[in-house]
């Protein structure tokens, strides 16, 4: 299944547990409202689910996108294992450690040129 959603694009991989999200632009909370249920129905058939988030040409959220992000993460905070984050921006980078305190995933960075390693980490048992 794949859902192409004004900034974000989630897909799903052959490893049943993995989500792939491709995220552009700047986030609204219009976002959330598609993203959020179709992140929860793959939980619900998933249970643990482990995603790939790659950034590309990313410019963060505006305001009701920053809250509907942080009730996702409060609402999922045992619900997902690992987080890979690849994109090509330092600030990028610092969201990942940025994010740490706001689930029980473990979180990874990765360089864009590092996608591939990115995946390999994500299936890691």
């Amino acid at each position: 299944m794949t859902v192409a959603l004004k900034t974000i694009e989630i897909q799903e991989t052959s490893t049943n547990n993995v989500v792939n999200l491709k995220l552009t632009g700047r986030l609204t909370s219009e976002d959330y409202e598609r993203f959020v249920p179709e992140i929860d129905e793959l939980i619900e058939k998933h249970g643990k689910i482990r995603i790939v988030a790659e950034l590309v040409d990313f410019h963060g959220w505006n305001a009701g996108a920053l809250w509907e992000d942080t009730k996702f993460a409060l609402k999922h905070f045992s619900d997902i294992e690992r987080v890979a984050f690849v994109g090509d921006k330092q600030w990028e980078k610092g969201m990942a450690y940025f994010c740490k305190p706001f689930t029980r995933a473990s979180i990874q960075y990765f360089d864009a040129s590092q996608a591939e390693e990115a995946r390999k980490w994500i299936s890691l048992s």
